[in-house]
């Protein structure tokens, strides 16, 4: 059903979750994996004027996210599955932005990524990429909940 699933990655234990249900999905329809991971440099340029930027600050971003890229390639290698990696750069704008634009891009037929699942309060501080790309993408998207959330609800 689907051939080409894109799945944001940023490292963190929520976003493995929706990699290990992208590996097994890819796993049982022969999909590839386009592996996203987007290095948010607003986050830095907005953290105020005593702040110094540098470029040896944005390697160390950069550099980041391609170890997180080749853990997550490893992975599906010795799952059997066909990954390529993505690593875009985001000035502007929440990462959600970034998803949709590599969903259109890749032609992606389906995204997976992990959420926290947070409500309220939380959500509305925190915000929600998750959310956004539910709400803005064409591509059906399937949503992994974090550990936490899901042991919550048992």
């Amino acid at each position: 059903m689907y051939k080409r699933i894109l799945v944001p990655i940023d490292g963190s234990s929520t976003a493995n979750l929706g990699l290990k249900e992208a590996l097994r999905l890819a796993k049982q329809q022969g999909a590839t994996l386009c592996l996203f991971h987007a290095v948010d440099e607003s986050f830095v340029t907005a953290a105020g004027d005593g702040m110094v930027l540098t470029d040896e600050m944005f390697k160390s971003l950069r550099d980041a996210g391609r170890k997180i890229l080749t853990r997550a390639e490893a992975l599906a290698r010795r799952s059997g599955v066909r990954a390529r990696s993505v690593l875009t750069e985001t000035l502007v704008g929440p990462a959600a932005h970034a998803i949709i634009r590599e969903a259109k891009r890749s032609k992606a037929e389906l995204i997976v990524m992990g959420t926290h699942g947070r409500r309220g309060v939380r959500r509305l501080v925190m915000g929600s990429d998750a959310e956004q790309v539910l709400r803005e993408t064409p591509v059906p998207v399937l949503l992994v909940r974090g550990a936490a959330r899901r042991s919550a609800r048992r």
